[in-house]
């Protein structure tokens, strides 16, 4: 059984489907902390109703991301999580939390990288950015997190079409409905032990 801790910021759609699967008894892991650097997320909320310990921590009581993130390992630690996962998480990770966890952080995303990723895309931004350049196809890409943004090694991607028609609103609704298949599976195949990191490329065992 894999200890898994979920680092959110807001509603917690993402972090409510891994605990879905999670119930069914689909992921051979357990969340043991949910840590959110926003005290208003809902998710911490979605947690709490699931039995899972929940923590805000502040950014503002810290004089630096290092020790912000410092403490944040702190607590990932004292729970003996194994699996990080980021489940629309923004803040950025430092330089000793990424080497901590080196292969064992997952991240979701919503778009195919290394299309429309990297600094500044992220949330309702991304399928703005879709829309607005005209593309035809989109989707979501589960990668593990590397010290660049969304360069790490690619676990899992899903296309998901662009309607003519389609507005921020509903393409985000068909790509989230993708991140919350996505996202569980990855963690299935992480807690099996069926995920082989090679150079740039995920071997799926």
């Amino acid at each position: 059984m894999i200890n898994i801790g979920v680092l959110i910021s807001g509603s917690g759609t993402n972090l409510q489907s891994i605990v879905d699967e999670i119930e069914k008894g689909k992921i051979s892991g357990r969340i043991r902390v949910v840590i959110s650097n926003r005290k208003d997320a809902y998710g911490l909320i979605r947690a709490k109703k699931a039995g899972i310990e929940a923590l805000y921590i502040d950014k503002k009581k810290f004089d630096s991301e290092e020790e912000f993130n410092r403490k944040i390992i702190e607590e990932l630690s004292k729970r003996e999580v194994e699996l990080v996962v980021l489940a629309g998480y923004l803040s950025i990770l430092s330089e000793e939390f990424i080497e901590k966890y080196k292969g064992r952080i997952i991240n979701i995303h919503p778009s195919l990288i290394p299309s429309f990723c990297g600094k500044g895309c992220y949330g309702d931004r991304v399928h703005r950015m879709v829309l607005d350049r005209g593309v035809k196809l989109t989707g979501a890409t589960v990668h593990f997190v590397d010290e660049g943004t969304d360069t790490g090694p690619i676990i899992l991607q899903r296309a998901v079409e662009v309607k003519e028609d389609d507005t921020v609103e509903s393409l985000k609704e068909r790509v989230l409905k993708v991140e919350h298949q996505l996202l569980p599976e990855a963690i299935r195949l992480f807690c099996e032990g069926r995920l082989a990191i090679e150079g740039r490329k995920v071997r799926i065992k």
